[in-house]
C-alpha cells in the first residue's frame, strides 16, 4: 500500500505542477531530472516499484555523453559490464565476425556497457528525485484530459486510492504501454517488421575471452536472430527474436520450446552447454514494432517507446529514449516559456524522433537478407564504409560526424551486390514477406513470465 506523499493535495481538488511525467524508465527519469534542474515543478509517476524487471540491457557508446550530462556516468560504470564491440555469428559460416566501436569514424566513443535494466532504471529514477523531481511509485495513470490551459491527469495507487493533478504540460514516457498513443488512436503496427521474442537469463555461460567478454553477440538462426548479452554479475541475457509463424508453431511448454530454439543456433548451444536458466524462467513478448503518427501536441509529447518501438537488434532503445528526453526538455521549456516559438520546435522534434528509428530500421528490415549477412560476416572498409556503419551502430547519429555520405555508399554497395545475386536476393525478399505476416502468434503487448508451462 502506498503512503500518499506530502506533495499530493489531500483536498478534493487536484494537485498542481508544471510538468507531469508518466513513466519512470530512462526517458521519463531523464526528462524529469532535466526539467527539475531548471527549477520547474515536476511530478514523475511510475506504475511499478524500482527495482523492476525490464529487458533491453545493452547500451550504445553514444549513451556515455548523456550519462555524463546527467552526472551519473560513474554510477553506471559501477554497475555495468564494459562493451567494446559486437560479435556476429552465422550458422552458415565457419567463423565469427568481430567489430569494435573504436574503429568507427569518430574514435572518441570506443565503448559502452551492458547493464541490468532494473539497476540502471532505478539509478536514473533516484537521480531525478535528487535533482528535485517529485517521484511516486506504484501509481498508474488512468486518464489524461487536455484543455486550453493544460491537462487533468487521473491516477490510481495500488490500494485503489485516486489521485488527480492539474499540469501545464504532460510527458508520456510510459514505454510500450503507449498511454497517449492509445488514447489518441495514433498508434500503428509496423508493416515492414513483425516479430516476437523469447528470453531468459543464464549462469555458467561460456563467454568470449579477454576484452571481448562484454561484447554483445548477434547470432542468426533459421527463424530470426539471438541476442547474447553478458552482465557484470555473471549472468548472461539470451533472447530469440523470431517471426510470428515460428512461435505460433509451439506445441511444447515455453521453456522447452526456448531450449529447442537455442539448439537451432549451434554456436550458441555450445556456449550454453553447461549453463543454468535463472529461476527456471522464460519470458515472452510480442507485437514488437510500432509507431505513432505524431510525437507532440501543444500540451504533450511522447518519448522513447511511448512513441515508437523497433526491433532491438542494434541496442538503440535506451539511447533513443534518453536522447529524445534531452531534446524533449528543450521543447517543454519552449512550450511553457515561449509558446509562440513552439510550432517550429515541434516540427524539429518530430523530425528528430523519426530519424533514429528510420536509420536503424533500414538495416533491421534487411538483416536476415543474405547480402547484409555476408557484409556483416566479412566487414570491409572500402571508402571508409565500415567506419560509417560503426558510427551508426555506436549511436553517433545526431552529432556532426560526417559519415552519412559513406553510409549511403555502404547501401549502394549492398544494392549492387544484391543485383549481382538477383536470384538469391529475390528469394530472401520473398522469405521476408512471408515471415512478417501476422498469424496471431502472440497477441497483446504484455510481458509473460512462465515457469516452463
Amino acid at each position: 500500500m502506498n503512503e500518499i506523499p506530502a506533495f499530493v493535495s489531500a483536498s478534493v481538488s487536484a494537485s498542481t505542477c508544471d510538468v507531469l511525467v508518466v513513466g519512470g524508465g530512462p526517458a521519463g527519469s531523464t526528462i524529469a531530472a532535466l526539467l527539475a534542474a531548471q527549477g520547474r515543478d515536476v511530478v514523475l509517476l511510475e506504475k511499478a516499484h524500482h527495482p523492476r524487471f525490464h529487458i533491453g540491457e545493452s547500451l550504445l557508446p553514444a549513451n556515455v555523453e548523456l550519462f555524463e550530462r546527467l552526472g551519473v556516468r560513474e554510477q553506471v560504470d559501477r554497475i555495468g559490464m564494459p562493451k567494446w564491440g559486437i560479435e556476429f555469428v552465422s550458422p552458415e559460416h565457419a567463423h565469427c565476425s568481430y567489430i569494435e566501436f573504436a574503429d568507427a569514424w569518430d574514435k572518441s566513443m570506443p565503448s559502452a556497457w551492458q547493464v541490468r535494466r532494473s539497476e540502471l532504471d532505478e539509478l536514473l529514477f533516484r537521480n531525478a528525485a535528487a535533482r528535485g523531481a517529485k517521484t511516486l511509485e506504484g501509481c498508474t495513470v488512468r486518464d489524461v484530459v487536455f484543455d486550453a490551459e493544460g491537462a487533468t491527469v487521473q491516477a490510481e495507487l495500488e490500494d485503489g486510492a485516486r489521485l488527480s493533478w492539474r499540469a501545464r504540460f504532460v510527458v508520456d514516457a510510459s514505454g510500450r504501454d503507449t498511454l497517449l498513443a492509445n488514447k489518441l488512436r495514433s498508434k500503428a503496427k509496423s508493416k515492414e517488421h513483425n516479430s516476437t521474442a523469447l528470453f531468459g537469463h543464464f549462469t555458467n555461460v561460456e563467454r568470449l575471452p579477454g576484452k571481448r567478454e562484454g561484447n554483445i553477440s548477434i547470432c542468426w538462426f533459421p527463424h530470426g536472430w539471438f541476442w547474447f548479452i553478458p552482465l557484470a554479475d555473471g549472468t548472461t541475457s539470451v533472447g530469440a527474436v523470431c517471426w510470428p509463424y515460428y512461435l505460433k508453431s509451439r506445441e511444447k511448454p515455453l521453456r522447452e520450446f526456448f531450449m529447442d530454439t537455442i539448439a537451432l543456433a549451434p554456436e550458441l548451444k555450445r556456449r550454453l552447454a553447461n549453463a543454468t536458466l535463472v529461476d527456471d524462467a522464460v519470458h515472452a513478448t510480442g507485437n514488437f514494432s510500432y509507431s505513432s503518427t505524431h510525437a507532440t501536441g501543444n500540451r504533450y509529447l511522447m518519448l522513447g517507446d511511448a512513441f515508437t518501438f523497433i526491433d532491438p537488434m542494434f541496442s538503440s532503445g535506451v539511447y533513443l529514449a534518453m536522447h529524445s528526453a534531452f531534446d524533449g526538455a528543450e521543447l517543454v521549456a519552449t512550450a511553457l516559456d515561449q509558446p509562440a516559438d513552439l510550432p517550429a520546435v515541434r516540427k524539429s522534434f518530430e523530425a528528430m524522433m523519426r530519424k533514429g528509428p528510420s536509420e536503424y530500421s533500414w538495416f533491421i528490415y534487411r538483416v536476415t537478407n543474405p547480402t547484409i549477412r555476408e557484409m556483416f560476416m566479412y566487414p570491409a572498409n572500402p571508402l571508409r564504409v565500415k567506419e560509417a556503419l560503426l558510427s551508426l551502430l555506436a549511436g553517433d547519429i545526431f552529432g556532426k560526424t560526417p559519415f552519412w555520405g559513406r553510409l549511403r555508399m555502404f547501401k549502394a554497395i549492398y544494392y549492387g551486390i544484391s543485383l549481382a545475386n538477383f536470384r538469391r536476393t529475390w528469394a530472401g525478399w520473398r522469405r521476408h514477406r512471408v515471415a512478417i505476416r501476422d498469424v496471431g502468434a502472440l497477441r497483446g503487448e504484455t510481458i509473460l513470465k512462465t515457469d516452463g508451462s
